[in-house]
C-alpha cells in the first residue's frame, strides 16, 4: 500500500469538486465510449472482462478474488504493484488483504484519506504522472517502506446501481524497463476490469460476512452455554471476561457486579488462592456512571475524553486505547453490573460490538446471579460454620426429626466426644439421656413452643466428669416460619472459669487471667519488677466540690467521674489499679505487657481530657459545675505485686516510677496544664503527637533534673489557634531560656502569646525570666527546682 493520508493543500489551486469531477466524466462519456472500443480492440477486452468475471465468481473466499484480481490488474496494466480496497461501511475504513504464508495481513485506512480516499469519497477515477507532485499523496508510507511511488491510476469500483463498493489503485507503470506514465486508455480497461468484477466481489463480501456472521451466532451459543454452566462466582466471571476479550478481539476486559450491600461495583482477578477481589464506589468512573445510567459507553480515544481517568494506566503500565462499556441487565430491566471492554484491536470498538456485548452480558445475566447467589450462600455457610467453629461454646444442631445434624469443636471438647459418629446422624432423645435427659425434655418442650428457654448454672454429665454450665435451647426456623430443628448451646463454667468470671470483676480482666493461667500466678503475686507507665489523675479543687455536693452527692458524682475515666484507660488496654480518693492510679504494660504502653497511656489520657470535656457540658446545661483535673504519665521499672498483711491483702505497685507519676500530676497546676509526662514515657512514645518541651525540673524528693513535656492533642482551634506555631516559638523562647539569654526568652514567649493570649504557662515563664534576670544566677543550667509536691 502505498496511500494512507492526505496532506494540506494552502496556497494551491482549489480543487474541483467530486460533484464538478462527476459532471466532467459525463461530458466525456462519448469519448470514453469510443476509447473502450478502441481498447477492446486493442487488449482483446471483451475476452479479459469475461474472463475476470469468471474467476472471480469462482473464487472459493473474498480473500481469494481479492488475490486474483490484484493479480490481473498487475499483469493487464503492465503496473510494478496493486491493491484492491473494500468499504467497511461500519468502520467507515477501506481495507485490503494479503497473504503472507499461511497468515493473512489486513491493512485499513480511512475512507476520506488520501488518493484512495478521495477517490471513493468523490466516485472519480484519478491518473497522476507524479506522485510526489499531488497534495493527496501521502509520501510517508514510501518513507517507511523504501518503496519509490512515482506514477497512480486509481479508480473506484461500483456496482451496476453506481454505488461505490471500493478502490482500484495501481502503481508505476513499466513498459520494457522503464517506467512510464499511465494513459487513459489504462484508466478506462481499469474501470472496466472493476466494474466487471464489481457485483463478483460484492457478492463474494456479503458472502463472507454472513458466513462470520453465522460462524460468531455459532460461538456466542456456545460461550453462551458454556459460561452459564459455571456456578463458582470467581471462575464464573474470569470466564466471562476471557470470552468477552475474545469475542470483541480486544486485549483486555473486566466484569464487574454490584454489591448492593456496600454500593460497591466489585470484580475477582485471578484464580484460587491468588484471586485478588478489586471493588469501586458503584457511582464514580465510567463504570460508575454506566451502571448508575444504565447506558452504554463507547470511547474510541480515551486519552481524548475527559470521562477517563488515567490514573489506573499510570499505576499499572498499562496503555488505554479504546474502550466500551455496557451495564449487564437482568431480566427484571435491573442493572447487576458492568461490563468494560478495553483496546480493540484492528480500531475502535463498532455499533455492532456494542450490540454483541449487551447481546453476551444478557444471555449470561441469569448465570451471574444464580452464580453471585451461590456465592453468598456459600459464604453466608462459611462464615456460619467458621463462627461456630471459633465459639468456646458448644453447639448442637437437630432437624425436624430430631436427628443431630451438626456439632461444633467446642462441643466435642466439652462433652468429651472422640468420633462424630458419636453425635452427628444420632438421634437427640439417644444422646441426651440417663442424667442428661432434662435436655432432651427441654428440646422437646421449645420444639411445641417455638421459645427458647435458658437454664443457668446447670449441671451435665458427660462420661465420668460432671460440668456445669448454662444451656440455651432455640428453635430454628425458615423465613416462612417453618419448623428447621432445634439448636443448644452449652457454656461451660466449670469452678476455674466460674471463679475467673467472680475476680474480674474485682481486679482488672488481665491481672484474672494471669492469676487463672497457674504457673507464674505465684511469681507476681509474690512480686515482680517490669517497665510499665504509670498514670496518675486527680480532680481540681475536690475540697470545693464535696462541700457544694454534700456526702451522698459526692459519691453519686465520683461514681459517673470513675465510669468515664476507667472506660477510657480499660479501653486502651490499661489496669486500674485504685481509686485514692478522687485520685484514680493506673498502669499500662502491668500485668500484660504491649509494644505501645507508652502510647496507649497517652492516647488513653487524651481521651480522659476530650470525654471529660463531653461530659462538662452536659454539666453546664444542667446548670452544674464543671469538672477539671490533671493527669501525669511516667515510665519506668515498678514493682508490682500483692501487698498487705495476711488480713488483708492489696495488689498494686511501687517504686520511684510511681511516685515520679504522682509528682508530675501534681506538677499540672504549677504550670497550667492537663496532661504532663516525663522524658521516660516521650523517648519511647511510636506514635505522632502535638507536644511540647516545657521544663528541666527537680521535683519534691529527687536530686536529678527530669525533663517534662505537655502533651497538647487534646486542644481544638478554639482552645488553642495555631497550635504548631505557638509550640515552634515556645520551643524557640526554651532555648534562649536554657541560654540564660532572658530577653530574648522574653520576646518569643510574647510571641506565643500573640498566637494564644490564654496560654498561662507563657505568662509564668515571662515572670520566672524576670525574675532570674534580676538574681542573674551564676551556675545557671536551665534546671529548675520545685519546692513542693
Amino acid at each position: 500500500m502505498a496511500d494512507g493520508g492526505s496532506k494540506s493543500t494552502k496556497g494551491k489551486p482549489k480543487r474541483k469538486t467530486a460533484k464538478q469531477k462527476r459532471a466532467d466524466q459525463e461530458e466525456r462519456r462519448p469519448y470514453l465510449s469510443r476509447r473502450a472500443s478502441e481498447v477492446n480492440n486493442e487488449y482483446g477486452i471483451s475476452d479479459l472482462l469475461i474472463d475476470i468475471g469468471r474467476r472471480i465468481s469462482t473464487a472459493e473466499d473474498l480473500d481469494s478474488a481479492l488475490e486474483m484480481m490484484t493479480e490481473m490488474m498487475s499483469v493487464e496494466l503492465q503496473a510494478d504493484r496493486s491493491t484492491l480496497f473494500l468499504n467497511d461501511p461500519q468502520s467507515e475504513e477501506l481495507f485490503s488483504r494479503t497473504a503472507q504464508g499461511e497468515q493473512r495481513r489486513e491493512i485499513r485506512i480511512l475512507n476520506d484519506s488520501g488518493v484512495a480516499g478521495h477517490v471513493f469519497q468523490s466516485g472519480a477515477s484519478v491518473a497522476i504522472k507524479d506522485a510526489y507532485k499531488d497534495d493527496r499523496f501521502n509520501r510517508s508510507i514510501d518513507e517507511q517502506t523504501g518503496y519509490k511511488t512515482k506514477s497512480i491510476l486509481c479508480v473506484p469500483i461500483k456496482t451496476v446501481s453506481g454505488h461505490t463498493i471500493g478502490v482500484a489503485q495501481v502503481l508505476n507503470k513499466i513498459k520494457g524497463d522503464k517506467p512510464v506514465a499511465f494513459s487513459e486508455a489504462d484508466l478506462v480497461l481499469l474501470e472496466a476490469m472493476t466494474t466487471q468484477a464489481a457485483v463478483a466481489l460484492q457478492n463474494t463480501q456479503h458472502l463472507e460476512y454472513m458466513e462470520k456472521k453465522s460462524a460468531e451466532e455459532m460461538e456466542f451459543l456456545d460461550i453462551v452455554s458454556d459460561v452459564t454452566s459455571e456456578i463458582d462466582l470467581s471462575k464464573l466471571l474470569n470466564k466471562v471476561m476471557g470470552e468477552a476479550t475474545r469475542l470483541l478481539n480486544a486485549e483486555r476486559s473486566t466484569l464487574f457486579l454490584n454489591d448492593e450491600k456496600t454500593s460497591e461495583l466489585f470484580s475477582m482477578v485471578g484464580a484460587g488462592l491468588d484471586t485478588i477481589e478489586i471493588r469501586l464506589p458503584n457511582h464514580l468512573g465510567i463504570a460508575g456512571t454506566v451502571f448508575t445510567t444504565g447506558e452504554s459507553i463507547n470511547i474510541p480515544h480515551c486519552y481524548a475524553d475527559l470521562r477517563f481517568n488515567p490514573a489506573f494506566d499510570k499505576q499499572t503500565g498499562f496503555f488505554t486505547r479504546s474502550m466500551l462499556c455496557t451495564p449487564v441487565i437482568n431480566k427484571q430491566s435491573k442493572v447487576i453490573g458492568v461490563t468494560q471492554v478495553l483496546n480493540k484491536r484492528g480500531g475502535p470498538f463498532t455499533d455492532e460490538d456494542e450490540q454483541r456485548l449487551k447481546a453476551f452480558t444478557a444471555q449470561i445475566a441469569i448465570g451471574l446471579e444464580n452464580a453471585k447467589l451461590f456465592n453468598d450462600v456459600q459464604n453466608m455457610k462459611n462464615y456460619s460454620e467458621s463462627m461456630l467453629e471459633s465459639m468456646s461454646n458448644a453447639v448442637v444442631t437437630t432437624d425436624e426429626d430430631g436427628k443431630i445434624v451438626t456439632c461444633n469443636a467446642a462441643g466435642y471438647r466439652i462433652m468429651k466426644i472422640e468420633n462424630e459418629e458419636d453425635v452427628v446422624g444420632k438421634l437427640a432423645s439417644d444422646f441426651f439421656d440417663g442424667t442428661n435427659a432434662w435436655v432432651m425434655d427441654n428440646i422437646t418442650k421449645v420444639d411445641e413452643t417455638q421459645v427458647s428457654d435458658v437454664f443457668m448454672d446447670a449441671e451435665l454429665e458427660f462420661g465420668d466428669e460432671k460440668v456445669s454450665a448454662n444451656v440455651t435451647v432455640l428453635p430454628l426456623v425458615s423465613s416462612e416460619e417453618k419448623k428447621l430443628g432445634s439448636m443448644v448451646m452449652i457454656e461451660d463454667i466449670s469452678s476455674e472459669k466460674r471463679m475467673k468470671s467472680t475476680m474480674s470483676r474485682y481486679m482488672d480482666p488481665g491481672l484474672a487471667d494471669q492469676l487463672m493461667s497457674g504457673s507464674e500466678s505465684q511469681d507476681f503475686l509474690g512480686g515482680r519488677s517490669a517497665v510499665a507507665t504509670v498514670l496518675f489523675s486527680d480532680i481540681r479543687s475536690f475540697t470545693t466540690i464535696t462541700e457544694t455536693l454534700g456526702a451522698q452527692g459526692t459519691v453519686q458524682f465520683l461514681n459517673e467521674y470513675f465510669t468515664i475515666m476507667v472506660d477510657c484507660i480499660t479501653d486502651e488496654g490499661g489496669m486500674l489499679d485504685k481509686f485514692i480518693g478522687d485520685a484514680i492510679m493506673a498502669a499500662f504494660g502491668m500485668p500484660v505487657a504491649h509494644d505501645d504502653d507508652e502510647d496507649r497511656a497517652v492516647r488513653a489520657a487524651i481521651k480522659m481530657i476530650t470525654d471529660l470535656e463531653v461530659w462538662n457540658v452536659k454539666r453546664r446545661e444542667q446548670g452544674l459545675m464543671e469538672i477539671d483535673h490533671g493527669i501525669g504519665l511516667n515510665t519506668d521499672n515498678v514493682v508490682s505485686g500483692n501487698i498487705g498483711s495476711p488480713k488483708r491483702m492489696d495488689y498494686t505497685m511501687i517504686g520511684d516510677g510511681v511516685n515520679l507519676a504522682a509528682r508530675l500530676e501534681s506538677a499540672c497546676k504549677q504550670y497550667h496544664a492537663h496532661l504532663l509526662i516525663s522524658e521516660n514515657t516521650f523517648a519511647k512514645l511510636k506514635g505522632t503527637y502535638r507536644i511540647r518541651d516545657i521544663d528541666d525540673v527537680v521535683v519534691k524528693g529527687k536530686t536529678k533534673p527530669v525533663r517534662v513535656y505537655e502533651v497538647l492533642d487534646y486542644h481544638t482551634d478554639a482552645t488553642f489557634p495555631n497550635l504548631m506555631d505557638g509550640v515552634n516559638h515556645f520551643a524557640e523562647a526554651r532555648k534562649h531560656y536554657r541560654a540564660g539569654d532572658w530577653d530574648k526568652a522574653v520576646r518569643s514567649f510574647k510571641e506565643v502569646l500573640k498566637i494564644n493570649p490564654a496560654d498561662a504557662l507563657s505568662d509564668t515563664y515571662i515572670e520566672r525570666c524576670d525574675h532570674l534576670k534580676a538574681e542573674n544566677p551564676k551556675d545557671w543550667d536551665g534546671v529548675w527546682v520545685m519546692k513542693s509536691k
